[in-house]
C-alpha cells in the first residue's frame, strides 16, 4: 500500500515538474520574443513621439554605416546584454511609458536633451566597446589618433567617454562641427559705418565706447568708490567655506561694462587679431595693422556658441588667456585701460552696494524651496527671474542681455547667464590673508587656478548669491580637446564660462 502511494506521488512530481519545465521554456521563450519584440526601432517609436529623433538617426552615420550594419536604438541606448541589459531595459521602459502616458512631447526641451550632460545617462559605453574594439583603423587619420590615444591614456582617470567628441554620431545634427572650424567668425551681415576713434572720457560717468576701425560698441557704467564687507556671513544660507571670513575692503572708482562681452565684440578682435581670420583691405594689406604685436586666437574647433546664437549673447568657451588677450587688444585700440575685475571690484559691483545674498529681496532658502510646501510658501519666483538667468528659467542655454533687469549700479546678468573671469588667483582661504580696510586688494600672489564668480544659465540657488564663488578648471575644461596639443584660446569642456571688462579710472579716462 505504501508502495502504491510512494508510486503515486512520485508520478504527480515528475508530472508537476514536466510541466514546470514546460512551463519555464515557454515563458523563457516567449519572454525572449517579448524583449526582441518591444527592443526594435518600431517598437521605440512608439513611446518616443519625437520624429525628429528618428528623422535624424536615419541622417546619421550609425544608419548607412561602412560596413552595411544598421545600428538601432537598443544598439546605443541600452548595454550589451550580459552587462545590465534587463535591468536598464526595464527602467527605460518604465521612464519611457510613464512619459508617453503623463507628459506632453511638446513640453520637452528637446535642445537640452540632446546635450553631453543629458546623453551621458542614456547612452552607454559599454555598447560604444562592443561595436569598436579597434580604435586605431588604418583609415583613421592623424588628428584621430591622437584624439583616441589621449582618450586610451585618460579613459579612466578623466572619466571619458566616446560621446564626449562623438555626441551626434547616432542623430545627426548639421550644425555640429567636429572638427577645426575655419569659417568661423566669417559670416558676413550688413555694412554699417566703422568707427574712426574711440569714446573720450572726460570723467567719472557712463560711456559709450566705440571700437576703432569696427562698428561694435558697448557700454561702460561708472561704478562710485567705496568700502563694503567682501564675502559672506556665517549665517547666511547655502554658504560656503570659501566666502570667508568677511573683510572689509575699499574700492577705488573705476567703470565695468554693462554686460558680459557679447560675441559682436569678441568676433571683432578675432577678426582683428587671428591668423586665419585678419581683415584685409582692398589692397590686401593688413587693416588695424597698429595691433598686429597681438597675436589672436586660432580657429576654434566646433562651434564656440553652441549654436544658440551670437549678437549680444555673451561670448563663450574661450580660455582665461583668451580673456586676458582681448583685453590687450582693447587696451590698445581703445587708448584706455581695459583688463580683467578683480575678485573685490567684482563682488562690490555685483552687490550694487547691497550686502544681502543677492541685490534685490529675498532670501536664498526661499527661492531653493521644493515640493508643494515650498511651492505654496515659498517666495515668488518671479522676483529672481527678473534678474537672473539660472537653473530654473534659462532652458539651458545663455541668454540676451534684455532678458534681465540691471542691478543698483546699471549692470546686468552679475549673478547669471554666464559665469566670468576675475584676475585674482583662486585660493579657497583667500579671506583669510586678506587685510582688513585694503584698498583695491588684488588677491593671492599666485596660485594655479584663477577665481570665477556669478552663476550661469544652469546654476542653483547657492551659485547665484553674491558672495558666491569658484576656480576655473583648466584640465578639466579642455579634456575632450583632440588637438595635440591643446588650445591656449579655446575650451572643449566648459560652455558657461565668459567674462565682463573694467576700465581703470586713470590718466586715460579724465581722472587727473
Amino acid at each position: 500500500m505504501l508502495k502504491k502511494i510512494l508510486n503515486y506521488l512520485r508520478s504527480k512530481i515528475l508530472l508537476l515538474l514536466l510541466i514546470s519545465f514546460v512551463i519555464g521554456i515557454t515563458v523563457t521563450v516567449m519572454s525572449n520574443k517579448a524583449l526582441e519584440a518591444t527592443s526594435t526601432n518600431k517598437s521605440c517609436e512608439m513611446c518616443h513621439v519625437h520624429p525628429h529623433v528618428f528623422d535624424s538617426w536615419k541622417r546619421s552615420v550609425h544608419y548607412e554605416t561602412r560596413s552595411g550594419i544598421r545600428i538601432g536604438c537598443v544598439d546605443c541606448h541600452l548595454p550589451p546584454k550580459g552587462e545590465g541589459y534587463l535591468p536598464e531595459k526595464i527602467k527605460a521602459s518604465a521612464r519611457d511609458l510613464y512619459g508617453l502616458i503623463f507628459k506632453d512631447s511638446a513640453d520637452f526641451n528637446w535642445e537640452e536633451k540632446s546635450t553631453l550632460e543629458y546623453a551621458q545617462h542614456h547612452v552607454f559605453q559599454e555598447s560604444c566597446d562592443k561595436c569598436h574594439p579597434n580604435l586605431f583603423p588604418l583609415t583613421l587619420t592623424k588628428d584621430g589618433q591622437n584624439a583616441h590615444l589621449y582618450y586610451s591614456q585618460n579613459k579612466d582617470t578623466k572619466g571619458l567617454l566616446c560621446i564626449n567628441c562623438h555626441l551626434n554620431v547616432g542623430h545627426y545634427n548639421p550644425n555640429a562641427l567636429h572638427a577645426k572650424n575655419v569659417s568661423f567668425g566669417s559670416a558676413g551681415g550688413a555694412e554699417k559705418a566703422k568707427f574712426d576713434s574711440a569714446a573720450i572720457v572726460t570723467g567719472h560717468k557712463d560711456f559709450t565706447e566705440n571700437v576703432p576701425g569696427t562698428t561694435v560698441s558697448f557700454n561702460m557704467k561708472a561704478i562710485p568708490g567705496g568700502s563694503f564687507k567682501m564675502g559672506s556671513p556665517e549665517s547666511e544660507p547655502l554658504r560656503k567655506a570659501d566666502e570667508g571670513p568677511q573683510k572689509e575692503v575699499k574700492i577705488s572708482p573705476f567703470f565695468m561694462a554693462e554686460i558680459e562681452v557679447s560675441w559682436e565684440e569678441y568676433l571683432a578682435f578675432y577678426s582683428a587679431t587671428a591668423a586665419e581670420g585678419r581683415s584685409t583691405d582692398t589692397e590686401g594689406s593688413r587693416t588695424m595693422a597698429d595691433v598686429d604685436a597681438i597675436s589672436g586666437p586660432t580657429p576654434p574647433y566646433g562651434q564656440p556658441d553652441q549654436n544658440w546664437g551670437m549678437g549680444k549673447r555673451p561670448a563663450i568657451t574661450m580660455s582665461y588667456h583668451s580673456a586676458e588677450t582681448y583685453c590687450k587688444w582693447l587696451s590698445q585700440v581703445a587708448g584706455k585701460t581695459y583688463r580683467l575685475p578683480t575678485e573685490a571690484e567684482w563682488e562690490y559691483a555685483a552687490r550694487g552696494g547691497t550686502q544681502t545674498p543677492f541685490y534685490f529681496e529675498g532670501n536664498p532658502k526661499d527661492f531653493a524651496q521644493k515640493g508643494f510646501l515650498g511651492k505654496l510658501f515659498g517666495k515668488d519666483s518671479d522676483v529672481i527671474n527678473k534678474y537672473v538667468v539660472y537653473g530654473k528659467n534659462s532652458r539651458s542655454k545663455t541668454e540676451e542681455p534684455q532678458k534681465v533687469e540691471a542691478n543698483p549700479f546699471g549692470l546686468k546678468n552679475m549673478l547669471g547667464n554666464a559665469a566670468e573671469y576675475c584676475s585674482d588667483w583662486y585660493t579657497e582661504d583667500a579671506y583669510a590673508q586678506l587685510q582688513e580696510g585694503t584698498t583695491d586688494p588684488k588677491g593671492p600672489s599666485g596660485g594655479n587656478e584663477h577665481v570665477v564668480r556669478g552663476g550661469y544659465f544652469k546654476s542653483d540657488i547657492a551659485d547665484v548669491r553674491s558672495a558666491s564663488r569658484r576656480a576655473t578648471q583648466n584640465e578639466a575644461w579642455l579634456k575632450t580637446d583632440p588637438q595635440m596639443p591643446k588650445s591656449i584660446w579655446w575650451l572643449s569642456d566648459c560652455n558657461y564660462i565668459s567674462f565682463r571688462v573694467v576700465c581703470e579710472f586713470d590718466e586715460k579716462t579724465g581722472n587727473k
